[in-house]
């Protein structure tokens, strides 16, 4: 029996005896309540041990504090905090603080690991807790909205971070949630509350700063963003929690065309954290951008080994493509499917990567079809571009211009400053003999980073010349 069943074996057991129950429930939270307040006496007492530091914390309780505190938690640690708590709940399955825990562990070990078999587990984690735990239970709603944002499920993550805040509305973490899911839906303005709420409630924390990089960075505030992360990561505590920090940092970086920068970022994160795994990919990202190409598929190759995601597959294929080799690419596009198909069958919304290959490598109409229904779900500003894109490919550019521009256009919640958003664009002008529109956005995507894609930076530059310099207007008369 697993530790989840455990549960519904136990409530089947007490019932007939319901008085005996909330007997056996009054001494465990007295038991509870007087391990606490033992914890707090451990606490509060001198250390008595001549002048050698006290015990630092274990694996376990590390990961905790992580996971409990919207910080990024070390895989070993995680796997400790996993081990205990499971152990811990077959002796007690009507914990519901733990199960909570054990939930959020999951869905943190799901996110670093690109692994969709945690995505069931958590969710039976995070419900049991519903079941077992107290009457408001934060933790657990908390955690169910950080699953749904991992899912790519922001409708469903909007709803129990809502709940969550209702729950502790001065609980930072259940705010900072919510960004992802109204990021994920589009809603700007929700994504701007919540923030303003997380730098109210923890104004110095280095996981606010970090959340507030990512929100810059999407608002098109790029040195705002840089100094954001920089500051974070030179706060933050943990090896895992600065590695992170460093990987978003070389991110930025590189959507700024700082190749250099970016690859020393990536790198130092791997040095904090060899199990970063982003940063792995960026490392790749950042090499092939730089001319050295066998590094760059070493570095996705490796990435991809410990962290399946079809998103780095998408990128190792198309470097593959950009150096003509065609069959080692059609392999990548064909793992991403099945990686897709398993992360589905887990729980997940693969449809934009889905969409994103079908546009380029497969079939432009289905990617349509995919990318429609994911708009009318969540519309975010990636599908936005995803979909403009898709229609461009299918011949409807008046319609595909149309969500290129919500994807760029800052009025209109677009103010990500992306090379290859602004690519796509300028592509779709181009085709509609857009020229004037067509040449700026064209130059935008280079100037803002010349090297944002194996395959389509020098497309973008192909075009460009097709499109030669603006005819020279002669004098009025």
């Amino acid at each position: 029996m697993n530790t989840v069943d455990a549960v519904d074996t136990v409530q089947r057991d007490t019932r007939g005896g319901s008085r005996r129950s909330r007997r056996g429930r009054r001494v465990l939270i007295a038991s509870v309540a007087g391990a606490a307040v033992l914890g707090g006496v451990l606490v509060l007492l001198p250390w008595d041990g001549d002048d050698a530091p006290p015990p630092a914390p274990g694996p376990a309780a590390l990961a905790r504090g992580a996971v409990t505190t919207g910080v990024p938690a070390a895989l070993p640690d995680l796997a400790a905090l996993i081990g205990d708590r499971e152990s811990h709940l077959r002796a007690h399955p009507l914990d519901g603080a733990s199960w909570a825990v054990l939930g959020a562990a999951y869905v943190e070990q799901g996110r670093r690991t690109a692994d969709g078999a945690n995505w069931p587990k958590a969710e039976k984690a995070l419900r049991t807790s519903l079941k077992t735990g107290p009457e408001r239970n934060p933790q657990a709603l908390e955690g169910l909205a950080a699953l749904a944002v991992a899912r790519r499920d922001f409708p469903t993550a909007k709803k129990w971070g809502e709940s969550a805040v209702k729950a502790a509305p001065k609980r930072w973490t259940a705010h900072a949630v919510l960004i992802g899911a109204y990021t994920g839906l589009g809603d700007h303005e929700g994504v701007g509350r919540a923030l303003d709420k997380v730098l109210q409630l923890r104004p110095d924390a280095p996981a606010a700063g970090a959340l507030a990089a990512a929100v810059y960075r999407d608002r098109g505030w790029r040195e705002d963003a840089a100094a954001r992360i920089s500051d974070a990561a030179a706060a933050a505590g943990a090896p895992a929690e600065r590695a992170a920090y460093l990987e978003q940092a070389g991110r930025l970086a590189f959507e700024r065309g700082d190749r250099e920068e970016a690859l020393r970022f990536f790198q130092e994160a791997l040095r904090t954290d060899p199990d970063q795994r982003a940063a792995q990919a960026g490392q790749g990202r950042a090499l092939a951008a730089l001319g050295r190409t066998t590094e760059a598929l070493s570095s996705y190759q490796a990435a991809l080994a410990k962290r399946p995601s079809p998103e780095y597959a998408l990128e190792l294929g198309e470097l593959y493509e950009s150096l003509g080799l065609g069959q080692a690419a059609r392999v990548e596009y064909d793992l991403l499917r099945e990686r897709a198909r398993g992360a589905e069958a887990a729980g997940a919304d693969e449809q934009l990567v889905l969409g994103r290959l079908d546009a380029d490598h497969g079939d432009p109409a289905a990617a349509v079809e995919r990318l429609r229904t994911e708009w009318g779900r969540q519309p975010g500003t990636e599908v936005a571009d995803a979909l403009g894109w898709a229609l461009h490919r299918t011949g409807a550019d008046e319609e595909a211009l149309e969500f290129a521009t919500l994807a760029t256009d800052g009025d209109k919640g677009g103010g990500v400053r992306s090379a290859l958003y602004a690519f796509h664009r300028g592509m779709i002008e181009k085709e509609l003999e857009r020229y004037g529109p067509a040449r700026r956005h064209l130059r935008e995507a280079l100037t803002i980073n010349p090297y944002f894609s194996p395959l389509r930076a020098p497309e973008a530059k192909r075009a460009l010349a097709e499109l030669g310099e603006p005819p020279v207007e002669g004098p009025p008369g």
